[in-house]
Protein backbone atom coordinates (compact mmCIF):
# COMPACT_ATOMS: atom_id res chain seq x y z
CA UNK A 1 0.00 0.00 0.00
CA UNK A 2 1.07 3.61 -0.48
CA UNK A 3 2.71 4.90 2.70
CA UNK A 4 2.46 8.60 1.89
CA UNK A 5 1.20 11.03 -0.78
CA UNK A 6 0.41 9.81 -4.27
CA UNK A 7 2.67 10.83 -7.13
CA UNK A 8 0.59 13.81 -8.26
CA UNK A 9 0.64 15.24 -4.72
CA UNK A 10 4.37 14.59 -4.38
CA UNK A 11 5.07 16.86 -7.35
CA UNK A 12 3.15 19.61 -5.54
CA UNK A 13 4.59 18.96 -2.08
CA UNK A 14 7.09 21.41 -0.58
CA UNK A 15 8.78 20.78 2.76
CA UNK A 16 8.13 23.01 5.75
CA UNK A 17 11.60 22.28 7.16
CA UNK A 18 13.15 25.33 8.81
CA UNK A 19 16.72 26.29 7.96
CA UNK A 20 18.93 27.66 10.74
CA UNK A 21 20.29 31.17 10.13
CA UNK A 22 23.88 30.07 10.65
CA UNK A 23 23.81 26.91 8.53
CA UNK A 24 26.51 28.10 6.14
CA UNK A 25 28.67 29.46 8.95
CA UNK A 26 28.34 26.19 10.86
CA UNK A 27 29.59 24.12 7.95
CA UNK A 28 32.29 26.60 7.00
CA UNK A 29 33.64 26.37 10.54
CA UNK A 30 33.29 22.59 10.64
CA UNK A 31 35.13 22.03 7.37
CA UNK A 32 37.79 24.59 8.28
CA UNK A 33 38.49 22.83 11.58
CA UNK A 34 38.62 19.46 9.84
CA UNK A 35 41.02 20.82 7.23
CA UNK A 36 43.64 21.25 9.94
CA UNK A 37 44.17 17.47 9.93
CA UNK A 38 46.27 15.91 7.13
CA UNK A 39 44.50 13.18 5.15
CA UNK A 40 47.18 10.69 6.21
CA UNK A 41 46.18 8.13 3.57
CA UNK A 42 47.48 4.55 3.71
CA UNK A 43 46.95 1.97 0.94
CA UNK A 44 47.64 -1.73 1.28
CA UNK A 45 47.11 -4.04 -1.74
CA UNK A 46 44.59 -6.84 -1.28
CA UNK A 47 44.50 -10.08 -3.23
CA UNK A 48 40.78 -10.35 -3.90
CA UNK A 49 41.22 -13.03 -6.58
CA UNK A 50 40.14 -10.67 -9.38
CA UNK A 51 41.75 -10.31 -12.81
CA UNK A 52 40.10 -7.09 -14.00
CA UNK A 53 39.99 -5.08 -10.75
CA UNK A 54 42.80 -4.17 -8.37
CA UNK A 55 41.88 -3.69 -4.70
CA UNK A 56 43.47 -1.74 -1.86
CA UNK A 57 42.61 -1.58 1.81
CA UNK A 58 42.58 2.16 2.60
CA UNK A 59 42.63 4.25 5.73
CA UNK A 60 42.45 8.04 5.96
CA UNK A 61 41.91 10.71 8.58
CA UNK A 62 38.28 11.79 8.82
CA UNK A 63 36.61 14.12 11.30
CA UNK A 64 38.93 14.97 14.18
CA UNK A 65 41.74 13.02 12.56
CA UNK A 66 39.93 9.75 13.36
CA UNK A 67 40.95 6.77 11.25
CA UNK A 68 38.35 5.83 8.62
CA UNK A 69 38.56 2.64 6.55
CA UNK A 70 37.62 2.23 2.90
CA UNK A 71 38.14 0.02 -0.12
CA UNK A 72 39.76 1.38 -3.26
CA UNK A 73 38.98 -0.53 -6.45
CA UNK A 74 40.62 0.33 -9.79
CA UNK A 75 40.24 -1.21 -13.25
CA UNK A 76 43.35 -3.24 -14.03
CA UNK A 77 45.69 -2.24 -16.89
CA UNK A 78 43.98 1.05 -17.70
CA UNK A 79 46.53 3.73 -18.53
CA UNK A 80 44.16 6.69 -18.79
CA UNK A 81 43.18 8.84 -15.86
CA UNK A 82 39.87 7.57 -14.60
CA UNK A 83 36.56 9.13 -13.63
CA UNK A 84 35.94 8.35 -9.98
CA UNK A 85 33.00 7.35 -7.77
CA UNK A 86 32.74 7.57 -4.00
CA UNK A 87 30.18 5.11 -2.69
CA UNK A 88 28.40 5.71 0.63
CA UNK A 89 26.59 2.97 2.51
CA UNK A 90 23.16 2.27 3.94
CA UNK A 91 22.32 2.56 7.63
CA UNK A 92 23.91 -0.05 9.85
CA UNK A 93 26.17 -1.49 7.18
CA UNK A 94 29.91 -1.32 6.68
CA UNK A 95 32.20 -1.59 3.69
CA UNK A 96 31.76 -5.37 3.62
CA UNK A 97 33.80 -7.35 1.09
CA UNK A 98 35.40 -5.80 -2.02
CA UNK A 99 33.42 -8.29 -4.10
CA UNK A 100 30.26 -6.42 -3.04
CA UNK A 101 31.35 -3.33 -4.98
CA UNK A 102 32.32 -4.35 -8.51
CA UNK A 103 29.81 -2.35 -10.57
CA UNK A 104 31.73 0.91 -10.79
CA UNK A 105 35.29 -0.38 -11.30
CA UNK A 106 34.15 -2.82 -13.99
CA UNK A 107 32.43 0.14 -15.68
CA UNK A 108 35.78 1.98 -15.76
CA UNK A 109 35.58 4.11 -12.61
CA UNK A 110 38.08 4.41 -9.80
CA UNK A 111 35.92 3.56 -6.79
CA UNK A 112 36.26 4.37 -3.10
CA UNK A 113 33.82 2.64 -0.73
CA UNK A 114 33.76 4.51 2.58
CA UNK A 115 33.15 2.64 5.81
CA UNK A 116 30.65 4.46 8.05
CA UNK A 117 32.06 5.11 11.50
CA UNK A 118 30.46 3.18 14.33
CA UNK A 119 28.34 1.06 11.99
CA UNK A 120 28.99 -2.23 10.25
CA UNK A 121 27.12 -4.82 12.29
CA UNK A 122 23.90 -4.76 10.30
CA UNK A 123 23.64 -6.01 6.74
CA UNK A 124 27.40 -5.82 6.04
CA UNK A 125 30.53 -5.73 8.17
CA UNK A 126 32.56 -2.63 8.97
CA UNK A 127 35.78 -1.98 10.86
CA UNK A 128 35.69 1.77 11.66
CA UNK A 129 34.92 2.80 15.26
CA UNK A 130 33.46 6.14 16.32
CA UNK A 131 35.69 7.22 19.20
CA UNK A 132 33.40 10.11 20.20
CA UNK A 133 30.94 9.49 23.00
CA UNK A 134 27.55 11.17 23.40
CA UNK A 135 24.92 12.12 25.91
CA UNK A 136 21.75 10.09 26.33
CA UNK A 137 20.55 8.59 23.07
CA UNK A 138 18.21 5.89 21.84
CA UNK A 139 20.03 2.76 20.58
CA UNK A 140 21.24 3.34 17.04
CA UNK A 141 22.98 6.39 15.58
CA UNK A 142 20.26 8.89 14.74
CA UNK A 143 20.09 10.47 18.21
CA UNK A 144 23.78 10.26 19.16
CA UNK A 145 24.99 13.70 20.23
CA UNK A 146 21.63 15.24 19.39
CA UNK A 147 21.93 17.70 22.29
CA UNK A 148 23.95 20.13 20.09
CA UNK A 149 24.93 20.40 16.39
CA UNK A 150 28.63 20.35 17.29
CA UNK A 151 28.21 16.99 19.04
CA UNK A 152 25.89 15.33 16.54
CA UNK A 153 26.92 12.02 15.00
CA UNK A 154 26.26 13.01 11.40
CA UNK A 155 28.52 16.04 11.70
CA UNK A 156 31.36 13.54 11.93
CA UNK A 157 29.98 11.29 9.18
CA UNK A 158 29.46 14.14 6.71
CA UNK A 159 33.02 15.37 7.27
CA UNK A 160 34.34 11.81 6.78
CA UNK A 161 32.40 11.70 3.51
CA UNK A 162 33.77 15.04 2.26
CA UNK A 163 37.30 13.94 3.03
CA UNK A 164 36.74 10.61 1.26
CA UNK A 165 36.31 12.61 -1.94
CA UNK A 166 39.64 14.30 -1.22
CA UNK A 167 41.29 10.89 -0.88
CA UNK A 168 40.03 9.75 -4.25
CA UNK A 169 40.69 13.08 -5.95
CA UNK A 170 44.35 12.97 -4.90
CA UNK A 171 45.03 9.53 -6.35
CA UNK A 172 47.39 9.70 -9.37
CA UNK A 173 45.10 7.57 -11.55
CA UNK A 174 42.04 9.77 -10.97
CA UNK A 175 40.85 12.54 -13.25
CA UNK A 176 39.95 15.13 -10.61
CA UNK A 177 37.58 16.88 -13.01
CA UNK A 178 35.28 13.83 -13.07
CA UNK A 179 34.10 13.07 -9.55
CA UNK A 180 30.83 11.29 -8.76
CA UNK A 181 29.09 10.15 -5.56
CA UNK A 182 26.37 7.62 -4.98
CA UNK A 183 24.50 5.75 -2.30
CA UNK A 184 21.15 4.39 -1.22
CA UNK A 185 19.14 5.26 1.88
CA UNK A 186 21.73 6.62 4.36
CA UNK A 187 24.27 6.60 1.54
CA UNK A 188 21.94 8.70 -0.59
CA UNK A 189 21.48 11.22 2.21
CA UNK A 190 25.24 11.44 2.64
CA UNK A 191 25.70 11.98 -1.11
CA UNK A 192 23.27 14.93 -1.01
CA UNK A 193 25.19 16.44 1.90
CA UNK A 194 28.54 16.04 0.12
CA UNK A 195 27.14 17.69 -3.02
CA UNK A 196 26.12 20.62 -0.82
CA UNK A 197 29.44 20.90 1.00
CA UNK A 198 31.79 20.89 -1.99
CA UNK A 199 31.71 22.27 -5.52
CA UNK A 200 33.82 19.80 -7.49
CA UNK A 201 31.37 16.93 -7.97
CA UNK A 202 30.11 16.23 -11.47
CA UNK A 203 27.02 14.32 -10.37
CA UNK A 204 25.43 12.30 -7.57
CA UNK A 205 22.90 9.48 -7.45
CA UNK A 206 20.77 9.42 -4.28
CA UNK A 207 18.51 6.38 -4.17
CA UNK A 208 15.56 6.49 -1.69
CA UNK A 209 17.66 8.84 0.49
CA UNK A 210 17.51 8.88 4.28
CA UNK A 211 18.20 12.01 6.39
CA UNK A 212 15.72 14.22 4.51
CA UNK A 213 12.74 16.17 5.88
CA UNK A 214 13.54 14.79 9.29
CA UNK A 215 10.75 16.35 11.34
CA UNK A 216 8.12 15.13 8.88
CA UNK A 217 9.69 11.68 8.76
CA UNK A 218 9.57 11.38 12.55
CA UNK A 219 5.75 11.48 12.56
CA UNK A 220 5.12 9.77 9.24
CA UNK A 221 6.76 6.40 9.87
CA UNK A 222 7.44 4.18 12.84
CA UNK A 223 10.02 2.12 10.94
CA UNK A 224 13.69 2.26 11.92
CA UNK A 225 15.81 4.34 11.72
CA UNK A 226 13.33 7.24 12.01
CA UNK A 227 11.68 5.34 14.84
CA UNK A 228 14.73 6.25 16.92
CA UNK A 229 13.65 9.91 16.93
CA UNK A 230 10.15 9.10 18.12
CA UNK A 231 11.39 6.75 20.82
CA UNK A 232 13.89 9.34 22.04
CA UNK A 233 11.26 12.09 22.17
CA UNK A 234 8.75 9.81 23.88
CA UNK A 235 11.10 9.97 26.88
CA UNK A 236 12.60 13.46 26.36
CA UNK A 237 9.11 14.92 25.99
CA UNK A 238 10.00 18.60 26.16
CA UNK A 239 13.05 18.48 23.90
CA UNK A 240 11.49 18.39 20.43
CA UNK A 241 12.43 21.94 19.44
CA UNK A 242 16.04 21.44 20.54
CA UNK A 243 16.25 18.09 18.77
CA UNK A 244 14.92 19.40 15.47
CA UNK A 245 17.09 22.49 15.68
CA UNK A 246 20.12 20.19 15.83
CA UNK A 247 18.82 18.09 12.96
CA UNK A 248 18.18 21.16 10.79
CA UNK A 249 21.94 21.48 10.18
CA UNK A 250 22.03 17.97 8.69
CA UNK A 251 18.68 17.72 6.93
CA UNK A 252 18.98 17.00 3.21
CA UNK A 253 16.08 19.36 2.53
CA UNK A 254 18.16 22.29 3.81
CA UNK A 255 21.50 21.17 2.42
CA UNK A 256 20.11 20.35 -1.04
CA UNK A 257 19.61 24.05 -1.83
CA UNK A 258 23.38 24.48 -1.84
CA UNK A 259 24.21 21.63 -4.22
CA UNK A 260 25.20 22.32 -7.83
CA UNK A 261 26.17 18.91 -9.26
CA UNK A 262 23.82 16.98 -11.51
CA UNK A 263 21.61 14.70 -9.43
CA UNK A 264 19.54 11.59 -9.92
CA UNK A 265 17.06 10.81 -7.14
CA UNK A 266 14.72 7.87 -6.70
CA UNK A 267 11.67 7.41 -4.50
CA UNK A 268 9.33 4.48 -3.89
CA UNK A 269 5.64 5.02 -3.13
CA UNK A 270 5.40 2.00 -0.82
CA UNK A 271 8.54 2.92 1.14
CA UNK A 272 7.73 2.87 4.86
CA UNK A 273 11.36 3.50 5.83
CA UNK A 274 12.07 6.71 3.87
CA UNK A 275 8.59 7.97 2.91
CA UNK A 276 8.52 9.42 -0.60
CA UNK A 277 7.47 12.92 0.46
CA UNK A 278 10.69 13.23 2.47
CA UNK A 279 12.66 12.39 -0.67
CA UNK A 280 10.65 14.85 -2.73
CA UNK A 281 11.25 17.52 -0.09
CA UNK A 282 14.97 17.31 -0.81
CA UNK A 283 14.49 16.85 -4.55
CA UNK A 284 12.39 20.00 -4.95
CA UNK A 285 14.98 22.04 -3.04
CA UNK A 286 17.99 20.63 -4.89
CA UNK A 287 19.98 23.46 -6.48
CA UNK A 288 21.58 21.68 -9.45
CA UNK A 289 20.21 19.95 -12.55
CA UNK A 290 18.09 17.06 -11.33
CA UNK A 291 15.75 14.22 -12.18
CA UNK A 292 13.85 11.69 -10.10
CA UNK A 293 12.61 8.17 -10.78
CA UNK A 294 9.44 7.08 -8.98
CA UNK A 295 8.77 3.39 -8.29
CA UNK A 296 5.03 3.03 -7.52
CA UNK A 297 5.03 -0.60 -6.31
CA UNK A 298 8.31 -0.75 -4.42
CA UNK A 299 9.30 -0.29 -0.82
CA UNK A 300 12.67 0.76 0.55
CA UNK A 301 14.49 -1.37 -2.01
CA UNK A 302 13.44 1.28 -4.52
CA UNK A 303 14.41 0.37 -8.04
CA UNK A 304 17.16 -2.02 -6.95
CA UNK A 305 19.43 -2.82 -9.86
CA UNK A 306 17.36 -0.54 -12.12
CA UNK A 307 18.35 2.42 -9.93
CA UNK A 308 22.00 1.48 -10.29
CA UNK A 309 21.66 0.99 -14.04
CA UNK A 310 20.09 4.42 -14.38
CA UNK A 311 22.87 5.99 -12.32
CA UNK A 312 25.44 4.27 -14.53
CA UNK A 313 23.78 5.64 -17.65
CA UNK A 314 23.75 9.17 -16.22
CA UNK A 315 27.36 9.06 -15.03
CA UNK A 316 28.50 7.65 -18.36
CA UNK A 317 26.66 10.41 -20.20
CA UNK A 318 28.45 13.04 -18.11
CA UNK A 319 31.90 11.49 -18.41
CA UNK A 320 34.44 13.39 -20.47
CA UNK A 321 36.92 11.34 -22.46
CA UNK A 322 40.49 12.32 -21.66
CA UNK A 323 43.72 11.15 -23.37
CA UNK A 324 45.80 12.04 -20.36
CA UNK A 325 47.97 9.16 -19.18
CA UNK A 326 49.02 8.39 -15.66
CA UNK A 327 52.68 7.58 -15.00
CA UNK A 328 53.42 3.95 -14.30
CA UNK A 329 55.76 3.30 -11.43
Amino acid sequence: MFTDLDEAALWQYRSAAQEPDDLDAFWLRTLSESGEYPLDVTLSPVDAGLESVDVWDVTFAGFGGHVIAAWLLLPTNNEERLPAVVQYLGYGGGRGNPLDHLLWPTAGYATLVMDTRGQGSGHSAGVTPDPVGSGPSFPGHLTRGIDHPDNYYYRRVYVDAVRAVDVLRAHPRVDSSQLFATGGSQGGGIAIAVAALRRDLTAIAAHVPFLCDLRRASVLTDNPPYQELGRYLAVHRTDADRVFHTLSYFDGVNLARRAQAHALFSAALMDATCPPSTVFGAFHNYGGPKSITVWPYNGHEGGGVEDRAEALRMFNRLRVATPERWPRE
